[in-house]
């Protein structure tokens, strides 16, 4: 069968299950784990399927995936952008870093670092850095998300507002074509935005697989962010838009970062 039909038969697959796996896969059509990967990853690339550990499911714009598959989906990439943005956060200042797992890996680049004092509404985060000495934790109160570790409402935006953050480092669920930065929980997006007022800069940790989602809350428009981390060129027009927004573009990889 060519990978054409193949791909054809994997989205009606997917279409009826929710999900596919590899090795079911490679079982119902009789080919190598290795050729359905790249099938799954063609079907990625295309934003036809989204990848999630061990297979792929359809892509959602009403309901984000699972936190598990989020934190093993595109791994290295994270680990990559995480470490170049952790590169430009200075010693000796206050950050915020939000919910999700792009922010937690930055958080695992920050325990050399000096005299922080980082407040999250992410429990994931604040395990991380509990153990660094030379880093101060803050945690906001707020109704507590059991799926992630988050903590969104009321109380986590009342917390956010007694401080004013040299930086803020913040992820999202989705990165529109135009540039808007998008979320799912209602919840989440009063506090996101409540983290860019009180922040005097902020960095977006974003890789490619954000630009082929979509998500129905609008946090914010890049043009409100100071650097965007990503693993992928933009498409156009972003390029020019961040340009004119004067939002600078990292590019990180596996074998080092460009600026755009």
């Amino acid at each position: 069968m060519s990978h054409a039909f193949r791909h054809r038969d994997i989205l009606e697959i997917a279409r009826k299950n929710g999900k596919v796996t590899v090795e079911g896969l490679a079982q119902h059509f009789g080919v190598t784990l290795q050729t359905i990967r790249r099938d799954l990853s063609d079907l990625a690339e295309e934003g036809r399927l989204e990848r999630v550990h061990g297979g792929a499911m359809l892509p959602s714009s009403t309901s984000n995936i699972g936190y598990e598959q989020r934190r093993v989906l595109n791994a290295k990439a994270k680990a990559a952008m995480a470490k170049s943005c952790a590169n430009r956060i200075p010693n000796n200042i206050s950050l915020f870093l939000n919910i999700g797992t792009s922010t937690e890996a930055v958080a695992r680049e920050l325990r050399n670092h000096r005299n922080l004092l980082v407040v999250t509404n992410n429990m994931n985060v604040a395990n991380i850095l509990a153990e660094t000495q030379e880093c101060e934790v803050v945690v906001t109160g707020g109704n507590l998300r059991r799926a992630d570790g988050g903590l969104v409402g009321k109380l986590a935006t009342e917390t956010i507002l007694q401080f004013k953050f040299d930086l803020a480092i913040i992820g999202c669920s989705a990165l529109d074509e135009d540039g808007d930065l998008l979320d799912f929980d209602i919840q989440e997006i009063g506090v996101s935005q409540t983290i860019l007022q009180q922040s005097r800069r902020t960095f977006l940790v974003a890789d490619a697989s954000k630009l082929k989602r979509s998500a129905p809350a609008r946090i914010a428009s890049l043009s409100e962010v100071d650097t965007l981390f990503t693993d992928a060129p933009l498409p156009d027009p972003l390029p020019r838009k961040c340009a004119e927004w004067k939002t600078d573009v990292v590019v990180t990889s596996g074998a080092g970062q460009t600026a755009l």
